[in-house]
């Protein structure tokens, strides 16, 4: 079948309510910037943005929020084919704007309804990338749709990624998204997880980039690649490892910068290019994201983020 569509982005979509300052935790907020959020919602508009072609898979409340986020997606030129409007209202999530790792509190709600539906066999068919998130995977129904259509587009022929975006208060059950991100791993995903939600996830800090790559790569995945924060990231296949040192940027803000990471990793594997040049196309989005607060504007030329390699 014609592979038409870059990448599938299948989880939540929601508004981020973004403290307008700087901010340890949210009893310091006074006042909230609305924002769109989501981390598979912003790496399809990264993405979008870069050139690709995108197809997001998501739930949004019949609301005001819902209205405005679906008007958002479709002026990025996203595919919304798939986007679904339930009954439930529009998740929210509360984030300090920080230097360093956001402070957040979700209310969870439409987008833990994406159904069976949305994942038509011959549209899952059609993608080259199919991606997901730990949050997105943490709650019923969205989970059994969201794996169900994981293995169809890798059975398809397409590669799958994940960000282990895990956190305790987003799915209290550790041991199953350990299952659940093993599961996924098995069928020869691309794996991107910040040292955070390493710790997050086991239990434990992330000191030993290579062993803790080399778990992912004994699961079945085909490409782990840890974020450090500060530090730079580390990326391995097996084959070959890199670490790649952050550089000196001016941030305005943290949330969203992982997934603009990624945009660019993902956009230039799907150009071809070798893993070292991946993880530093991945490097150049994100640095953009951290000079930047809230959504990136406009389209970006991929070349743009190409340019340490191209």
């Amino acid at each position: 079948m014609l592979k038409d569509i870059d990448i599938i982005a299948a989880g939540e979509l929601l508004i981020d309510f973004i403290s307008a300052d700087f901010a340890e935790n949210l009893d310091e907020v006074s006042q909230f910037k609305k924002l769109p959020g989501g981390s598979p919602a912003n790496l399809a508009a990264n993405l979008a943005r870069l050139g690709k072609r995108v197809s997001l898979v998501s739930a949004v409340g019949q609301d005001d929020m819902g209205d405005y986020l679906a008007r958002y997606v479709a002026d990025l030129g996203l595919d919304t084919a798939h986007l679904a409007r339930v009954a439930l209202p529009t998740t929210l999530i509360l984030v300090t704007r920080s230097r360093q790792v956001s402070n957040f509190e979700a209310y969870r709600m439409a987008d833990t309804q994406l159904g069976a539906a949305q994942f038509p066999p011959a549209f899952v068919a059609r993608a080259r990338l199919f991606h997901t998130t730990c949050f997105a995977l943490s709650l019923e129904p969205a989970r059994s749709s969201i794996l169900t259509a994981a293995a169809q587009a890798h059975d398809a022929g397409a590669q799958l990624s994940i960000d282990v975006n895990y956190a305790a208060k987003i799915w209290p059950d550790q041991r199953e998204a350990q299952r659940v991100v093993a599961d996924y791993c098995s069928r020869g995903a691309m794996v991107k997880c910040s040292e955070v939600d390493w710790e997050r996830l086991y239990g434990h800090p992330l000191h030993d980039n290579e062993a803790a790559a080399t778990h992912f790569l004994a699961q079945g995945a085909s490409i782990a690649c840890l974020t450090l924060g500060d530090k730079g990231c580390y990326v391995s296949n097996g084959a070959e490892a890199h670490f790649l040192p952050s550089r000196p940027v001016a941030v305005r803000d943290t949330t969203g910068a992982g997934d603009a990471f990624w945009s660019g990793f993902l956009s230039a594997w799907l150009d071809g290019a070798q893993l070292l040049h991946c993880a530093m196309s991945g490097r150049k989005m994100a640095e953009r994201k951290l000079e930047h607060f809230g959504p990136l504007p406009g389209a970006i030329p991929a070349r743009d983020i190409y340019v340490d390699w191209a």
